[in-house]
């Protein structure tokens, strides 16, 4: 699947801020990540729904998903990078969602909480003056 995704997006370069020195003013080192989500061979189309539904605030009205990264000075490290979070991120979104299983505390649990209740209620009451409690 990598090799797969690997052949459907394509790259951006653009030159990078920051440290560097003269290299930063001649070097197109940042790279932008762009992937079409909606023409994807390899993803299939619950998958596409599931990747435009979870990363909406990602991807563009044409529906390209767009990813950046200019943390190194070298453009084929920020490349692998860029790649690496993109297959990271597909992976954590198409990872099912597991279901809640809803559950009651037990009756010792409910108890435990309504003597620790009483116990420190008892301890404020145990502080006010004798006037306030008439």
């Amino acid at each position: 699947m990598l090799e797969d995704l690997h052949k459907e997006v394509s790259y951006r370069t653009s030159r990078s801020g920051g440290a560097g020195g003269q290299n930063v003013n001649k070097v197109a080192t940042k790279v932008e990540l762009l992937f079409d989500v909606n023409n994807s061979i390899v993803l299939s189309e619950r998958q596409k729904l599931t990747i435009l539904n979870k990363l909406k605030n990602r991807i563009s009205a044409e529906g390209i998903l767009s990813l950046q990264c200019d943390e190194t000075r070298s453009q084929l490290k920020n490349k692998e990078l860029v790649f690496l979070r993109f297959v990271k991120l597909i992976k954590e979104t198409l990872k099912p969602v597991k279901k809640r299983i809803p559950t009651k505390p037990s009756k010792s649990a409910i108890q435990k909480r309504l003597s620790a209740k009483k116990k420190q209620a008892d301890k404020k009451d145990s502080r006010r003056f004798k006037s306030d409690k008439e």
